[in-house]
């Protein structure tokens, strides 16, 4: 099953974090994404070029409905021209498999 296809389960802060070989096999999954480290916390990230403001803020939009669907929230940043998406699961303080889960759904909502 395809990550895109995941549903987020419900998460709490005594869950584990992704561990460094599960890390390694879903960045396979969502190649587009960097694991970046902010404050001790690992997070994913990824920019999204737009030709303008306008197609910036929509995917913007379309991102924050997915993430009220799924009940798991973004740091989102819309400039002119692109849009900054960083999940992570701030239960645990870093990487659950849910913040890939919505990584890979993100990259879909780009293509809507």
């Amino acid at each position: 099953m395809s990550l895109d296809s995941e549903k987020c389960e419900a998460c709490r802060g005594d869950v584990p974090k992704v561990s460094d070989d599960e890390l390694k096999e879903l960045m396979r999954e969502i190649p587009e994404w960097t694991p970046i480290t902010r404050d001790g916390v690992m997070m994913l990230q990824r920019e999204y070029k737009f030709k303008n403001f306008r197609q910036a803020l929509a995917f913007t939009n379309r991102v924050g409905e997915l993430a009220e669907e799924e009940k798991h929230h973004p740091e989102i940043t819309t400039e002119w021209g692109k849009t900054t998406v960083t999940w992570w699961t701030h239960a645990i303080d870093g990487l659950h498999r849910n913040d890939f889960i919505m990584a890979a759904k993100t990259d879909k909502v780009v293509d809507a």
